[in-house]
Formats: structure tokens, sequence, C-alpha cells
């Protein structure tokens, strides 16, 4: 290797150290035609896309840049960043400003062109601007444009003959090209190459850090995320704009929108009970999913959250042992448990401590499913139900999608994950379910007198 070929590779690996965080490195050093990045907004990929594009351009001349935006102002960001790029490779660049590519029918790329005959070109999103052209394709925000199916039908064919594709974006739900790309690419099913950051990879690698222009210690990352999170419109906007995760608010049985119109922040907090009566949902589980016992009170028309206890891995008998806590705790009116499959027993074993009258069994078929979860949305609608402030909370009860099957039957459903299969939401409905199976009927044994008012044995009505 000749000494000059050396020069240049630290020169550029001292370039790459200087102005780039690990994850955009990495996929600077990804050389493959077909690549994706899945990523959170504003971590620096559009700038680092334009110096790889600089970069090659100065390299390969013959292979033109045409980069395609979802606005005007993201195609003006990219060839300033191209602009500051070709300075710092000490080459001359001159912006041509708006060059008209198509005169029929006034489509026009900003333009940016280099001494040796090299050009990139920023196009809006207008799949016409594609036609006839060859070279580097670059599809920013791809989910985001308005025709993406037409923006890719002129798109693909200017690599046929040399090139590359590159495809970066935030998601916007599941019902796009990008999605299925994405899909399609994590199954070998084609040949991008994908690359995900997500805003806690970012901040992880750095991000945060090259913001403040120091180092940061872990609390003031953390930070850092945690007001990115505060400051996004709705949980939606963070899930889709930073978190790499794709929503579907079409499927969605209780929307994010719905769902903050009954959160608050007193919700979930058991020092908050009024020593009302109680109603109690329980959804069981033993290895996989989580046990969870959800507890609201009675107040006025509206069921108010009390606690929510959420365990995994539990044995049964720290299960009953939980139950026999909130049942001490809280004059607890009537509960409703999960009876199918392992339910059985723990169901036995609760009748036969607080009665037939206090506890019920539910088996969770295709129909109980339904009016369970219909229950709980017509609360949330008549907003008489309040729920804590909680992350978890609020994805379990999102989680859950109504599914019509191709015989016309109705079935609820949700992706089981580490954190459980909506185990919350079916405790959450179990207890509205239990609010509205009569009026309270007095208790008339307890393991131990409630806190709140020492040797009651009689649940208020």
């Amino acid at each position: 290797m000749s000494i000059a070929i050396k020069t240049e590779e630290r020169t550029e690996r001292s370039r790459r150290d200087k102005y780039f965080l690990p994850y955009e490195i990495r996929w600077l050093l990804d050389e493959r035609r077909y690549k994706l990045w899945e990523k959170s907004r504003r971590i620096g990929a559009t700038y680092t896309v334009a110096y790889g594009d600089v970069k090659g351009v100065i390299k390969t001349p013959k292979w033109p840049v045409w980069f395609s935006s979802a606005d005007e102002s993201a195609a003006k960001e990219y060839i300033t960043y191209c602009e500051t790029w070709a300075k710092v490779f000490d080459v001359v660049a001159t912006n041509l400003g708006e060059v008209l590519l198509d005169s029929k029918h006034g489509v026009t790329a900003l333009t940016l062109e280099f001494k040796d005959g090299g050009r990139i070109h920023a196009l809006r999103s207008n799949p016409r601007g594609f036609r006839s052209k060859g070279g580097r394709v670059r599809l920013d925000e791809f989910a985001w444009h308005d025709d993406q199916q037409a923006l890719w039908m002129a798109a693909q064919p200017c690599v046929m003959w040399g090139g590359d594709v590159q495809i970066l974006s935030t998601h916007n739900g599941k019902q796009g090209l990008f999605y299925k790309f994405l899909d399609a690419a994590k199954a070998g099913e084609n040949d991008f190459v994908v690359h995900r950051t997500d805003i806690f990879d970012a901040v992880r690698e750095g991000l945060a850090d090259k913001i403040a222009g120091r180092t940061l210690t872990e609390s003031e990352r953390q930070a850092f995320i945690d007001t990115l999170h505060k400051n996004a419109a709705d949980e939606e906007t963070w899930q889709q704009e930073y978190c790499c995760i794709p929503l579907d608010e079409a499927t969605a049985f209780l929307t994010y929108e719905l769902i903050g119109a009954i959160e608050d922040a007193e919700a979930g907090d058991p020092s908050k009970y009024a020593g009302g009566p109680c109603y109690v949902g329980g959804d069981i589980a033993r290895r996989r999913d989580l046990f969870v016992l959800w507890v609201a009170e009675r107040v006025g028309d509206v069921l108010w959250t009390r606690e929510v206890v959420a365990r995994k891995g539990i044995s049964f008998a720290e299960q009953d042992a939980e139950l026999d806590r909130v049942m001490r705790t809280y004059h607890v009116a009537r509960v409703c448990m999960d009876q199918t499959g392992m339910g059985e027993k723990p169901v036995e074993d609760a009748k036969r401590r607080y009665g037939d009258y206090v506890v019920e069994g539910v088996q969770m078929t295709a129909e109980t499913k339904q009016e369970l979860a219909n229950g709980l949305k017509r609360q949330a609608e008549d907003r008489s139900v309040r729920i804590p402030k909680d992350k978890d909370v609020r994805d379990d009860l999102h989680a859950v999608r109504k599914i019509t099957t191709v015989a016309g039957n109705v079935r609820f459903d949700a992706e089981r994950t580490d954190a459980g299969h909506a185990d919350r939401f079916w405790a959450a409905a179990l207890s509205a379910h239990a609010a509205g199976t009569g009026k309270p009927t007095p208790r008339l044994r307890s393991l131990a007198t409630s806190p709140y008012e020492q040797h009651r044995t009689e649940v208020p009505a």
C-alpha cells in the first residue's frame, strides 16, 4: 500500500472520529448497495448521509446523487450540509440554486455542482424528478412522503446500471412502503440491510454529550431523554419519532387520545384511598405473563384506580398473599378474576376465603373478552374511570387490537412481549366489570381489618 493511500486512510479515519458518533460511523462504513436506516428524529442521519454523498461524488463523479425529502426545508438543509462537507474535503462545489429538470411538468431540484462535473440534486417529494435518471438514490423521511409507491417506482430503476439506494426515515404507522420494506428486510426477503438507531441508542453513543459540548453524567443523559419524552406532543409522537416503534391507531382498540383523556396524576396512588367500596380485577399468570390486580374505588360516578399490582413469575402462594393484602387494605365489594386454565385453583381458593358473593371467576372466552373490552371502553368514553399516568399502563391499554376474522368473528388480542400480554388491560377490564355487577355486597368474613377503619366488617353500599 502506497504512502499516499495510507495517508488518505488516516485522514478519512480522523475526519470520521472528529465529526461522527459510532452509529453514524457504522452507517458510513457499510458499503452495501441497499441500506435502510430506521431512526429517531434529529440524531444526525441526514448530516451523515450528506458526508457520504459528497465523498462518493468526489470519488465517482459519473454517479450523481438524487436526494428526495418530504419537504423543501429538508432539501435545503441537506444541500447546506453538502456544502459544508465540500469545504471539509477542500473541493470546489458551486451551488446552482434551483435547476429545472423537467420543463413540461415543472420539476426542479436544488443542485450542487463539483469542479469535476459531479452533481448532487435535492428534489422535493416529486416522483417525476427520478424519471430517466441514473446514479445514487437517497430517500429521506420516506415514510412521510405523500406517495411512497409512486416515488419508489420512479426511483428504483435509477440504480440499475450502478449506484446505490439509501432510505432513512422515522416511522409513520404500518401502512406504508417504508414499513413493508423494513419488515421484509428483517425477514431476509429483500436486499436491504437495516440500521436501527432509536433515541436511547443515540444518547448511549454520545448524542446528548455532543449537543451539550461536554461529557455528561448518566443522570444528565437520562434527564435529556426524559425532557424529550415530556415535551413530545403525545405518546404516539414519542413512540414513532424517537423510539422507532411504528403505531397502527387504525386497529388500536383504545387510542392514545382516549387513554390520555382518563389519565390522572392522583390515580394509582394507594394513599388517596378515601375508604369507599373498591372493585378488583385479577389477571392470573405464572411464568410468561404478568399477574395483575387492578383496584378501583368508586367515588361518586367515577372509578378511581387506587393501586395496580403487577408481578411476573411469582408463585401462586405469593399471588394469594397479594390478594389477601388488597382485601385487608381496601373495602372490597367485588373481585372478578380470570378463571381460565391455571386460574381455576386461585379462583376456588379465593372463593373459599371470601365467599362466592365477593369473588367471581370469569372464563375468558372470545365472547367474554368482547364484553369486558367493550365495558372498559364505554367507561373510558364516558370519562367515568381514572387511570394512572404510567407508561406501562398506557402501553398495555393501547396494545389490545380488535380484529375481525374472515368469518366475521371479533377477537381481541395483543402482541406478547417481555412486558407481558396486555395483562393490565384485562385486569382493568375485569375491575370495571366487577363494578358493574350490582350493589356492593357486605363482606361478612375478613382476614383482617382495614387500616382505614378498624373493626369494620361490612362494606358500605
